[in-house]
């Protein structure tokens, strides 16, 4: 069989595995589908990406084919993840919200349901494609340094498209603090984060201690989901 199959790819392949289930999940099911629970598939793509680089590195002896492919899945893993996996639960939520499904059936002209719908489907779109080149850009960027340099990388030009796993879930968190049909909000955070993805600013690269905090704060995310989705559904 062609690829590998150690222990230093296994939390990678865990992570494609949990996106391609959110958003199979996050599309599935009656009412348009069930984009609260592909968040929780989000955070665990994004908790297997916490570590993946610390469970890698600690094998010495990694042939060179080992480490690029390893290089090479990992953002092809990422994009699905953190750049589909997102985008299927903006559609889910497009699909389920109550306030957007009111307002494409405010009058009688088909163009403006269509129109609507057209915008918001191309801002998800545009995130993917956002997400791609960012990768893209940082395998470039990254084969080029470790010409030069030896180790790893200090920052990041950009923002990681990681992030998308603790911004995501904070904004399905508004859905329950505020009470209110956070589908648009979902959007625009969707605009701002892909743009930010591309801009050319230096972002220092969290060291352990800084990669436990994350972890500690998507752990928080994930604990409020579950006691305020609870909590509602008991009210």
């Amino acid at each position: 069989m062609i690829g590998f199959y150690d222990y230093t790819v296994l939390l990678t392949y865990f992570s494609l595995l949990s996106a391609s289930a959110g958003i199979i999940v996050s599309l599935s099911g009656p009412g348009g589908g069930y984009p609260y629970l592909g968040i929780f598939f989000l955070l665990f793509c994004g908790l297997c990406d916490a570590f993946d680089g610390k469970v890698a590195s600690t094998k010495k002896k990694r042939s060179t084919m080992e480490k690029n492919f390893g290089i090479q899945i990992d953002s092809l893993s990422d994009l699905v993840a953190f750049g589909v996996l997102p985008a299927c639960i903006g559609a889910a939520m497009l699909r389920t919200s109550p306030f957007f499904q009111s307002v494409l059936h405010i009058g009688d002209s088909i163009w403006y349901c269509v129109s609507i719908r057209f915008l918001l489907h191309v801002i998800l779109v545009l995130y993917v494609l956002a997400a791609l080149i960012r990768l893209a850009y940082f395998n470039v960027t990254e084969e080029e340094r470790q010409k030069k340099e030896k180790g790893t990388r200090k920052s990041y030009t950009g923002l990681p498209v990681t992030s998308a796993s603790l911004i995501f879930p904070a904004i399905m968190l508004l859905q329950y603090i505020i009470s209110v049909d956070i589908t648009l909000i979902y959007f625009v955070a969707m605009i701002f984060t892909g743009v930010a993805f591309l801009l050319k600013f230096q972002l220092k690269k969290p060291g352990l201690r800084g990669i436990l905090l994350m972890v500690l704060f998507g752990f928080v995310e994930f604990g409020l989901l579950v006691f305020l989705k609870f909590y509602t559904h008991c009210l």
